[in-house]
């Protein structure tokens, strides 16, 4: 299912509060900040709501660029009013600046942050440049086909045109444009729009293991486990305390450590550690060799484990 969604009709509402709007009178510059400073000096309301007021028209024309993204005027409007109230809120009437002026960018600027939030489940247009790519790249492309007089492919030299009119890599231009040309579709949504056939979803490849190798790797997991267990038993006391506490453990004794509690050099303990580690590995092997099993695994496994 597309996120964009064709835009809605307007409706009465919609099209008495369009008609009201457009007939509300301009104010000029004087007035604006007259307004604008009863507004940030004195916190008077009536001159903020009667700014506002002056100029929903912007956002109004505003919204009508932005209507061929799929989105809903009313919805684009309302997020252009959001942005003239940041305007009113921001502006400095000292700065020299017409208030239409300033408010303008705002009022754009937060239609198109809706249109990237709202347009596709993949967000595009993250950085600057990107956002002037995904909001100018059909606008350069039609230029260009104006200018040559026909429809305009993405070569690789229209391509580096777009990349260096909008400062922006040649990547970005045709991944922008793969973007642009396709929609977003439901998962379950089937493909060819035949009822009864495949869906999207039944062609995702699930990168993770296969059952059967879940359910074999679940078993020789348990099967290597018994076999250590087994073969651990074939050490007398001291091999097992050695191999535990160095081999299978997260933290790790030292031989110094091991040394002190046996009572013996850190020497004699790492010498008592490689014979014991041999013994393990040789009933390991006898095990898995009665059980007719592949070795290589497990053997590369212990390897690693096996002493300095």
């Amino acid at each position: 299912m597309a996120i964009a969604s064709a835009p809605r009709t307007l409706d009465t509402a919609d099209r008495r509060y369009l008609s009201t709007v457009m007939t509300k009178a301009m104010l000029t510059e004087e007035e604006e900040l007259h307004l604008a400073r009863r507004w940030r000096v004195d916190g008077d309301q009536k001159a903020m709501q009667k700014l506002v007021t002056a100029y929903l028209r912007l956002v109004v024309a505003s919204s009508t660029r932005f209507r061929n993204y799929g989105l809903a005027m009313p919805d684009l409007i309302q997020e252009g009013n959001i942005g003239l109230m940041l305007a009113v809120n921001r502006f400095d009437p000292e700065r020299g600046v017409r208030f239409s002026t300033y408010a303008s960018w705002w009022i754009r600027s937060s239609i198109q942050e809706y249109v990237l939030r709202n347009w596709s489940i993949v967000r595009s247009g993250t950085s600057a440049g990107q956002k002037a790519l995904f909001f100018n790249l059909r606008w350069l492309r039609a230029k260009l086909e104006r200018a040559g007089g026909g429809t305009v492919t993405l070569d690789n030299a229209t391509r580096d045109e777009i990349a260096t009119a909008l400062k922006v890599s040649p990547n970005d231009v045709t991944n922008m444009a793969q973007r642009l040309s396709a929609r977003d579709h439901s998962l379950n949504e089937t493909v060819g729009g035949e009822e009864g056939g495949d869906a999207f979803q039944d062609f995702l490849v699930d990168p993770g293991p296969n059952p059967e190798e879940i359910v074999t790797t679940k078993l020789d997991g348990g099967l290597r486990r018994e076999w250590l267990t087994e073969s651990l038993k074939e050490l007398n006391a001291r091999e097992q305390m050695i191999i535990v506490e160095r081999m299978l453990t997260d933290e790790k004794a030292t031989l110094e450590e091991l040394g002190g509690k046996l009572g013996v050099t850190k020497e004699r303990v790492r010498q008592i550690e490689t014979k014991a580690f041999r013994k393990l590995q040789n009933a390991v092997h006898r095990k898995a060799k009665l059980a007719g099993e592949k070795l290589a695994p497990m053997l590369d496994d212990m390897s690693h484990m096996a002493p300095a």
